[in-house]
């Protein structure tokens, strides 16, 4: 659970505006995949004080749309297996809670690209946050894959709460496999040592992550993409339009039990296998001709 303390003394924002900046807040952490307790400060102020921000700390002399200063510096995020040091460095006893940083917005730049967008001001600042929280987490976009990862993290977010820039709705291919094999690294295979990773991107645009569970009892384990559709399924999705599985050293084609259960809900669901470097892009009706789905059944 994160908490926000929001700044805005010349009251810019709404009472609504700040419950939707609390739930793209949950939204971010959500897909980080980080729930412990957490707190960012957030202060809502326009292009002159935001300016002046900007040449005090970072030497630049002009207006930005946001700003965000994190308490610690997360070289691999905040869920890394080696984060635990630095997230007992960020703890604030006040708030009983991980304090992530702080975010800066500008309601000039958000007012001006919100209808550059030809959105609302609320759906700018609830992007604005969301970009800024990933960069707490310690995502950034200098380079290219850096760029890459940080975009599928903020659009797997803002879909699931429904106020994504209308022109960046949809995850590209290698954004969502970006994301498969990030759920891969949280796979548990200490039998096959075959490590997993899937992400089933809904019809809503919503992203469900999963990897490989392995269990002494063999035909206990749950494959990666079946773990992605449970999660998928529990949160009320029914409708999908793509999945990404990706693994290491051969081909991770899924196996015949997750292409019925996948069948059950996407029958021409569009599949994206990828491996060292290689992806296959193929398709369930392919991989399941002829497949018995609910429609078999007649009436």
């Amino acid at each position: 659970m994160i908490k926000l303390d929001i700044e805005d003394t010349q009251h810019f924002i709404t009472e609504s505006d700040r419950m939707l900046l609390l739930a793209c807040a949950q939204a971010a952490v959500n897909t980080e995949g980080y729930h412990g307790p957490a707190v960012a400060f957030v202060k809502i102020t326009d292009d002159i004080e935001i300016q002046t921000i900007n040449r005090e700390q970072r030497g630049i002399d002009r207006a930005t749309d946001v700003l965000s200063f994190p308490s610690v510096s997360y070289p691999e995020g905040v869920t890394a297996r080696n984060a635990a040091d630095l997230l007992a460095e960020a703890y604030d006893p006040e708030w009983n809670a991980v304090n992530l940083g702080d975010i800066i917005l500008s309601v000039d730049h958000i007012r001006a690209q919100a209808d550059e967008y030809g959105h609302s001001v609320s759906r700018e600042t609830g992007y604005l946050l969301t970009h800024a929280l990933f960069h707490l987490m310690g995502y950034d976009h200098m380079e290219e894959a850096d760029r890459i990862q940080m975009r599928a993290h903020e659009k797997a977010a803002l879909n699931s709460t429904g106020i994504q820039r209308e022109e960046e709705t949809t995850l590209t291919d290698e954004e969502l496999i970006t994301l498969a094999y990030e759920a891969r690294e949280y796979a548990y295979a200490p039998y096959s040592g075959y490590k997993v990773g899937a992400a089933l991107l809904s019809e809503d645009g919503r992203v469900f992550k999963g990897c490989n569970v392995e269990n002494a009892a063999y035909p206990n384990t749950y494959c990666a993409e079946r773990t992605a559709l449970v999660k998928a399924v529990s949160e009320g999705a029914r409708r999908f339009t793509k999945l990404a599985i990706t693994g290491s050293g051969s081909t991770p084609y899924p196996c015949g039990a997750c292409r019925q259960s996948l069948y059950e809900f996407a029958p021409n669901l569009d599949i994206l296998i990828a491996w060292d470097g290689n992806v296959i892009k193929t398709n369930l009706s392919e991989l399941l001709p002829g497949g018995f789905g609910p429609s078999s059944l007649g009436k």
